[in-house]
Formats: structure tokens, sequence, C-alpha cells
């Protein structure tokens, strides 16, 4: 899903009439009846779905996710989807450092799941979405992260040519040795 897919799924969800609702899918590691060949419990990934009624810190809904439960929520879920799709191509946005925790929130609320996502925006969506400041602190990392990737790739191929130099001076220094035996017969 893309970002103007999600765009348009928030636009047509303004006027659900349960927003006193803080609902969020996510994934969750529960342990299974089954042992591995070691004997250790094997775990499994299972969707789950959180609700919480704003403003009650008391009451959670907080079971695995259900068919009813995505159809009544699907914005979430989109972003749910979404997050899980995204991560998976790129850094997830809690990887982040210089990004507190609300600006992690804001940015998964508005879809932006991964750095390189952030990153991607244009100053024109950053600044609609109140996103510029982070927006240009991710742009600098990925910049610095594909500087060091270029400098890894460059020292690669040092390496390589290093290898083959030091192949072709032993190669060189054999040749005169054979050399200097035939002068020497």
């Amino acid at each position: 899903m893309d970002f103007a897919t999600y765009q348009n799924l928030i636009n047509q969800n303004k006027h659900r009439q349960d927003n006193s609702l803080s609902v969020r899918f996510y994934d969750k590691s529960i342990k299974t009846d089954k042992l591995n060949d070691n004997g250790i419990p094997v775990f499994k990934s299972v969707c789950y779905c959180e609700i919480r009624i704003k403003d009650n810190t008391t009451e959670i809904y907080d079971q695995p996710a259900t068919k009813d439960k995505i159809e009544r929520f699907p914005i979430e879920y989109a972003r749910y989807q979404m997050m899980k799709e995204k991560t998976i191509r790129g850094t997830a946005i809690e990887m982040f450092a210089f990004l507190s925790a609300t600006e992690i929130e804001t940015c998964k609320y508005r879809g932006i799941f991964t750095i390189e996502d952030l990153a991607d925006l244009t100053q024109e969506q950053a600044k609609n979405l109140q996103l510029s400041k982070e927006y240009e602190t991710a742009k600098k990392f990925v910049s610095f992260a594909k500087n060091i990737k270029n400098m890894t790739t460059i020292n690669e191929i040092e390496q390589k040519y290093q290898k083959q130099i030091t192949g072709l001076e032993e190669q060189i220094k054999k040749l005169s040795q054979n050399k200097k035996r035939g002068k020497s017969k």
C-alpha cells in the first residue's frame, strides 16, 4: 500500500462513530504447545488487536485479531499491514535514534514506518505532515549511510586489487628468481 492509498483510507474513515477508541494491531509472540528438537518451546507470531477507550487507562481489549475487528477498524489494520510490508524492505523507524518516541508515533500514525520512507518524502509532503525536522534528519542519515556503503564497496574493491597486486608481485619475484638461476647455469 502506498502513501496515497493510506491517506484515502484515513479520509474515508474520518466520520467513524467510534472515535473514542484507540485501536492498534500488532504482532505478539505466543508460546505454542510444541517443542523443538532440543526441547525448547516453539513460539509463533500472532496478529493481536488492542482496543483502548480514550481517556480510560484501565479498560483494555487485547486479544487475537478477528475478521470482525479487521473489518471494523480498516485504517488501523491497513496501518499494521503497511508497517509489516515496509519494514521488510527498510529500516524500522523505531531504529532511528534521532527521533523521540513521540516523533516515531507521529510518523507511524501518518503511514511512515521506515527511515527510508521518511527520507523519500518531498519537502512539501514533510511540511504537510508536520515532519520537516524529522525529514531533514532522515535525509542526512540516509545520505550518510549511502556514503558509508559506498566507502565499504570502495574498500572491498581496493582489497581485491591489493590481493591481485600481491599475487602479481609474487609472480614477478618467482620469474626474477628463475631468470637469475637461468643465468647462473
